[in-house]
């Protein structure tokens, strides 16, 4: 069932109605949040390697190798594939990345 937050959060009747949005806003959260998702990160040129393989082992706990892999994917094809799971464990992910001002995005 589809629920319309905007109607629910400006029309006072809704508000009143009983408890049932309520329940209906909990399922939405709970299925926004268990959607798959990604973090893509871009390829720019300011910022180094050793730059970026350090964010990238801060933000996902991975190893330098690793990190040097996304960090060399990320030069050669213009973006890479970060890190995939739910819309808050990438929207952490993200933010981490950005903390120096790297280009990410996150999909569904």
């Amino acid at each position: 069932m589809i629920f319309d937050l905007a109607e629910a959060l400006w029309q006072v009747d809704s508000l009143r109605a009983s408890t049932e949005t309520l329940e209906f806003l909990n399922d939405d959260v709970e299925t926004i949040i268990e959607v798959p998702t990604k973090v893509v990160l871009f390829n720019d040129n300011f910022h180094t390697f050793d730059e970026v393989i350090f964010q990238v082992c801060k933000a996902i706990n991975c190893t330098e190798e690793h990190a040097e892999k996304i960090a060399w994917e990320v030069h050669t094809q213009g973006k890479s594939l970060v890190f995939d799971g739910n819309i808050s464990e990438c929207l952490n992910v993200s933010s981490i990345l950005e903390e120096i001002g790297l280009h990410t995005q996150i999909i569904t």
